[in-house]
C-alpha cells in the first residue's frame, strides 16, 4: 500500500515549517520536502524585527521553527521536488510528488519554497555570507550604522537599498555594471542627491576580501579594465532573485515574474484563469505578495496550513471565524 499524506509542504523556512505546524495540530499527516531548512532566512546575522525578539539570529529562529513543526508531528524530508502530477479519479484527487531520491503522494499541497537571490559568482562571496555580504538590506541594513558599505545592481531593488542605506550608513557604494539605470528616474535622482552615495558605474565586483569579517572588496571597471580596491565593511547584492517555478506552473497560475497567484486564503489559481485550483495553497516569497520579509511569510504560511485543512475535512469556501489559539 502506498503511503499518502495530508499535505506535502514544499519549503522548509518561515512559510513552510509554519504552514507546518498548523497543519500538524490539527492531526493533518504532513511531509515537508526542502533542499535545506531556513534556506536565506537562517543566513540573516541578526534579526531585530521579528515581533516577540528584540534581537534573534536567523539560525536560531528557524531552529524554533524546525522544532516546533517537528514537535507539532511533521516529518521533515531533505530533498529537492522535480516534478508534480494530479492525480484525479472519480473518487478522488491526489498529487504525486517525485524528488530526485523518491516520489510521494498527497491529498493536498502547500507551496512555500520562496526565492533564490542571484549571486555574483565573485571570489570570496560565498565565504563571506553572513560576514559582510548579504542579500537584503532591510533584513541587515541596521547592522551597518555608521559603516561603510557597497551595493550591487541597477534596479529598483539596488536603487532603494542604497537610498535605505545612506540614512544610517556613513557612506553608500552604489556598483552597476552599465551607466544607464532600471529603476525608476525619480527613485535614481533622489539617490544621487544623497551626498554620501558615491557610484561607480561601468564596475563590477571581481572579489570580496577580509579575514573573519568583509573588509574590501576589488572592483573591476569594464571600460578601462583597471581594478582597485575599495574598502568597506558591509556588501548588499541587490540583483535580483530567481524563482523556481518551472515545475509547478502547469498546475497554478504565475504572474509575468514567475510568482504563484494566489488571494487572500493562499489559494492558487488555474493557469491563465481567475478560478481557484482545489488543493494547492502558496505562501511566502515565491507568492505575489509584496514585502518579503520573515513574519509576512510566517503568517501567510499559518493561512495556507488552515486552508489545507478545511478543503481536507470540506469546510473550504465556508466562512469560518476562528478566534481561537490552537
Amino acid at each position: 500500500m502506498k503511503e499518502v499524506y495530508d499535505v506535502i509542504i514544499v519549503g522548509g523556512s518561515s512559510a513552510g515549517l509554519s504552514a507546518a505546524i498548523y497543519c500538524g495540530r490539527r492531526n493533518l499527516k504532513v511531509l515537508v520536502i526542502t533542499k535545506e531548512v531556513g534556506g536565506q532566512a537562517a543566513e540573516a546575522p541578526k534579526i531585530e524585527n521579528y515581533p516577540g525578539f528584540l534581537e534573534v539570529s536567523g539560525s536560531e529562529l528557524i531552529k524554533r521553527f524546525y522544532e516546533q513543526a517537528l514537535k507539532s508531528g511533521a516529518e521533515i524530508v531533505l530533498d529537492e521536488v522535480k516534478s508534480v502530477e494530479e492525480i484525479i479519479t472519480s473518487e478522488k484527487r491526489e498529487f504525486l510528488v517525485k524528488t530526485e531520491k523518491r516520489e510521494f503522494y498527497s491529498r493536498s499541497l502547500i507551496l512555500a519554497f520562496g526565492k533564490t537571490p542571484r549571486k555574483l559568482e565573485a571570489k570570496g562571496e560565498e565565504k563571506f555570507l553572513g560576514k559582510g555580504v548579504s542579500y537584503c538590506a532591510i533584513c541587515d541594513g541596521p547592522l551597518f550604522k555608521g559603516k561603510v558599505v557597497a551595493v550591487v545592481g541597477g534596479g529598483n531593488s539596488a536603487l532603494n537599498s542604497s537610498l535605505y542605506l545612506s540614512s544610517i550608513a556613513k557612506k553608500v557604494y552604489l556598483i552597476h555594471r552599465r551607466e544607464e539605470f532600471r529603476a525608476f528616474e525619480s527613485v535614481v535622482e533622489e539617490v544621487k542627491r544623497k551626498e554620501n552615495v558615491e557610484f561607480l558605474l561601468n564596475c563590477i565586483v571581481k572579489e570580496v576580501r577580509g579575514d573573519n569579517f568583509l573588509k574590501s572588496i576589488i572592483v573591476e571597471n569594464l571600460k578601462t579594465g583597471e581594478e582597485m580596491e575599495v574598502e568597506c565593511d558591509g556588501l548588499f547584492i541587490e540583483i535580483g532573485s530567481e524563482l523556481k517555478t518551472d515545475f509547478i506552473k502547469h498546475l497554478v497560475k504565475t504572474d509575468e515574474n514567475g510568482q504563484i497567484v494566489v488571494n487572500l486564503r493562499c489559494q492558487t489559481f488555474y493557469p491563465n484563469t481567475d478560478d481557484i485550483r482545489p488543493g494547492i495553497f502558496a505562501a511566502g516569497d515565491v507568492t505575489n505578495v509584496p514585502y518579503k520579509q520573515i513574519v509576512i511569510s510566517a503568517g501567510m504560511g499559518a493561512i495556507a496550513g488552515l486552508e489545507a485543512y478545511n478543503y481536507l475535512k470540506g469546510f473550504e469556501g465556508k466562512i469560518n471565524l476562528d478566534w481561537g489559539h490552537r
